[in-house]
């Protein structure tokens, strides 16, 4: 116990002393640490445990504790006047046997008189824990010299008698600097590994902490001193010594290293070690540097070279069957860090290969047990038996005779890969310590590849949702052509609900669309698909603009109201050459003119966000000539935190304008123009669209009488158009397929003539137009039947058909490739 310590005035929680002026001195007090298995044999003997009861850690450890904790000689024998509550035993011994045989289930504390070898009888204070957990640990014994405190402790009135002071157990949270005891505490425990201490350490302060207690209500917690000074303090101690002797003084005995505990020593450069490996590595979520941070921070100072393997599926971001490794799993040498001449290792194992491993390997031995492997000294005949597996290239020159450990890297009790470790033969070998080291590290290593590992997965699983969501547009449709960007949020992640679309329409037509659901993550995106595969559907009704978001909104409210949504949709008919657009609170859009290269926003009616219900939404007209552009966008490209959002929109109208070789470069130039201003969060859709139109001269109409003769002159007129073209090569299979559909026309139809409708423009466009409302379906006609063989015949020489809904009825279209010029 630290000298100069004071008694004060007992508070009402029993502090003792010290508590009255908020400092609680701890009792420091050199502790032997005993550790007993399940089977009762010792598995820990601490060199405090050497020194206090004369026996070795070589004689004490695989013992029965209770040959070598006996206890001879007399307690008191008036129970009562120990402290209440505690539970005294005349000896160690029986109290052990208890704790293994019986289950402890509570600490005990006691006090003996032992006849220690080559030394006189030692009064013993104990504590000792019952252990719960995975582990082989039963039984943690912790017992200091009462002997020794009687030269360390002074009180106000002089020497208080060691005869008053007795070990038990308080909540550590009784004291002052609790939280600083809790942290001290795992210095007394064995080399284990940390998950062990952490589990060690939380039962200890459950269950009471070690405590002198000097009557009922005087309460010391009682701090390990290793009798070691911190590192700071030991070096500034040898330079002292350094300086005494240089300048021929004597060295004063306090300034030698003198009484040192080798022990608390490797333990503590090995948390050190830990420590600053768990610093080095983990810096990112990118699962490459992340292997390469953890090769290099064990080498050179805990090992010579350093392998790593991990699963094939690990490095391609996959899942992998549940289940221990086999013989077939392939692994991946992923890094290789070594202290040897450069490039010795290269060639023989390079980074990049895939291979199993045989089942007499300690490889092998190590991913399905998940536990390291120690080899002391790789053998000739290991050696051979290892570089068998590497076919043609001879590795024994590089491990024979080395120290080997190979450890797990797992996460969640799965084997995700393992590290070869390997020291030259003239560096100690690899011992026990090293390898709880070892595994230590692995264990930090392989969560920190996990996260990786899930980092880089969840990126897949996000990049492939948001592909799959968002649609792969052609850069051509009917007179236009179109350029689409999609940036997800730079710290929201990689989905979010933010979305484009281009759907063929009737009449050569194109609706183009942008949206935007509020919120981020998976449950937007969800939303986003849904809302993304109505508009398609309404599109393909050819519903006009404001009866679509109509509709669009009603099912918004279907789904729920957890979300909204604003949308922008847009219908451009290139013979006509116009717009015909409707805004549901959306930013609107930019376009762009041909003739002089203005730009502006166009005024449109704003409308209320999909969701909100109630809101009409109204469409307006916009005429356009050849060659402008639209550009539409969600607000995550204009929108930056703490600035008014007209300031992008400006600057989205000023770069619109801007002069590009492609359209794809106008985006890129768009793209950077906003990005440039920094503090973007959200995500972003944009979509630009070049309106080329359609001269009149490349449409060519005509009406059909509901009148099958009227059939052939349709395919007159076809064959004469074509000609006058220059598409005479696309004659005989275009007249074809018009004489199917408007047979079937004229025989479905009710009342309105078949409009026969020709456009050229990148590829043929035909369509057929009647008032009947039912599709037509594709079926196998037999041998002998009659009907049933048009859309067959269509299907099989078009480049691509369809069938769309209308006002009137519907609309049955084919194109065909124009040829090469």
């Amino acid at each position: 116990m630290d000298r100069g310590t004071e008694r004060g005035a007992p508070d009402s929680r029993g502090a003792g002393p010290g508590a009255a002026d908020g400092h609680a001195p701890a009792g420091r007090v050199p502790l032997a640490v005993v550790v007993v298995d399940r089977v009762g044999l010792v598995s820990h003997w601490s060199r405090g445990a050497g020194r206090l009861f004369g026996v070795t850690k070589e004689q004490a450890i695989g013992r029965p504790a209770a040959d070598l904790l006996p206890v001879s000689g007399a307690l008191p024998d008036d129970e009562d006047a120990l402290p209440h509550g505690h539970t005294v035993h005349d000896g160690l011994g029986p109290d052990l046997e208890s704790s293994l045989d019986g289950g402890l289930s509570y600490p005990a504390a006691g006090r003996a008189r032992l006849t220690v070898p080559g030394a006189d009888r030692v009064d013993v204070l104990w504590w000792a824990y019952p252990l719960v957990g995975p582990g082989q640990e039963r039984l943690l014994v912790l017992a200091a010299d009462a002997d020794a405190l009687r030269q360390d402790l002074e009180l106000e009135d002089g020497a208080v008698a060691v005869e008053r002071i007795a070990p038990a157990f308080a909540l550590h949270t009784d004291f002052p600097g609790a939280d600083e005891l809790a942290r001290r505490l795992p210095e007394i425990l064995p080399s284990m590994s940390v998950g062990e201490s952490a589990r060690i350490v939380a039962q200890i302060l459950e269950l009471g902490y070690p405590v002198l207690e000097f009557s009922q209500n005087d309460r010391v917690p009682v701090t390990p001193d290793w009798g070691v000074p911190r590192r700071a303090e030991r070096k500034a101690r040898r330079e002292r010594a350094a300086r005494a002797a240089a300048e021929g003084r004597p060295v004063p005995p306090d300034e030698t290293d003198e009484g040192e505990d080798l022990e608390y020593v490797a333990v503590r450069e090995r948390l050190e070690f830990l420590n600053e490996v768990s610093g080095r590595i983990g810096t990112s979520l990118d699962l490459s540097r992340t292997i390469v941070e953890v090769s290099k921070a064990v080498v050179p100072r805990f090992t010579d070279v350093a392998g790593t393997y991990l699963r094939e599926q690990v490095v391609a971001g996959e899942g992998f069957p549940d289940g221990v490794p086999d013989t077939t799993t392939m692994w991946h040498r992923v890094a290789l860090e070594h202290t040897d001449e450069p490039g010795r290792w290269d060639d023989v194992v390079p980074v990049g290969e895939a291979m199993p491993f045989p089942a007499h390997t300690p490889f092998f031995q190590c991913m399905t047990s998940g536990e390291p492997v120690l080899v002391p000294r790789i053998s000739e005949q290991m050696g051979h038996a290892i570089a068998s597996q590497f076919e043609k290239r001879d590795i024994r020159p590089l491990i024979t005779g080395r120290s080997m450990l190979v450890v797990p890297l797992k996460a969640r009790n799965v084997v995700l890969g393992f590290m070869i470790l390997l020291r030259h033969p003239e560096r100690v070998e690899f011992n026990d310590m090293d390898r709880v080291t070892g595994a230590e590290l692995a264990a930090r290593a392989g969560l920190v590849l996990d996260n990786a590992r899930m980092y880089t997965f969840q990126e897949s699983v996000a990049e492939t949702l948001q592909d799959s969501m968002l649609p792969h547009i052609p850069p051509r449709m009917a007179g236009c052509d179109i350029a689409t960007r999609y940036l997800p949020g730079t710290l929201l992640g990689r989905v979010g609900g933010d979305w484009f679309d281009s759907v063929k329409l009737p009449g050569a037509r194109t609706a183009l669309v942008v949206g935007d659901v509020m919120g981020h993550g998976l449950n937007s995106a969800a939303m986003m698909g849904q809302l993304r595969t109505a508009v398609q559907t309404m599109a393909a009704l050819d519903l006009p603009p404001g009866q679509l978001l109509r509709n669009l909104d009603d099912l918004a409210q279907r789904l729920g109201d957890t979300y909204l949504a604003t949308c922008l949709y847009a219908v451009y008919d290139p013979i006509a050459g116009e717009l015909l657009i409707a805004n549901a609170g959306h930013i609107p859009p930019v376009i762009v003119r041909a003739s002089d290269g203005r730009s502006e926003l166009l005024q449109l009616p704003t409308g209320a966000p999909i969701g909100v219900g109630g809101v009409p939404f109204e469409a307006v007209r916009v005429r356009v000539e050849p060659g402008d552009r639209l550009l539409m966008c969600t607000d995550g490209l204009v929108e930056v935190r703490g600035e008014d959002i007209g300031v992008g929109l400006a600057t989205l109208t000023e770069s619109a304008a801007h002069p590009a070789a492609s359209m794809d470069d106008a985006c890129d130039a768009i793209i950077r123009a906003l990005n440039t201003r920094g503090g973007r969060k959200d995500d972003v859709a944009l979509l630009m669209a070049r309106l080329n139109g359609i001269e009149p001269d490349d449409v060519a109409e005509w009406r059909i009488a509901l009148d099958p003769a009227e059939v052939g002159r349709a395919r007159a007129v076809v064959r004469e158009q074509l000609h006058d073209w220059g598409l005479a090569k696309l004659a005989d299979g275009a007249e074809l397929m018009v004489s199917e559909l408007v047979t079937n026309a004229v025989r479905h139809a009710h009342r309105q003539p078949v409009q026969l409708r020709l456009v050229r423009g990148d590829t043929l466009l035909c369509e057929v137009d009647d008032d009947d409302h039912d599709l037509p379906n594709l079926s196998s006609a037999g041998p002998t039947d009659e009907l049933g063989r048009g859309l067959r015949v269509v299907s099989t020489l078009a480049r691509e058909w369809g069938t769309s809904r209308t006002k009137a009825g519907k609309t049955v279209w084919f194109e065909l490739t124009l040829p090469r010029r």
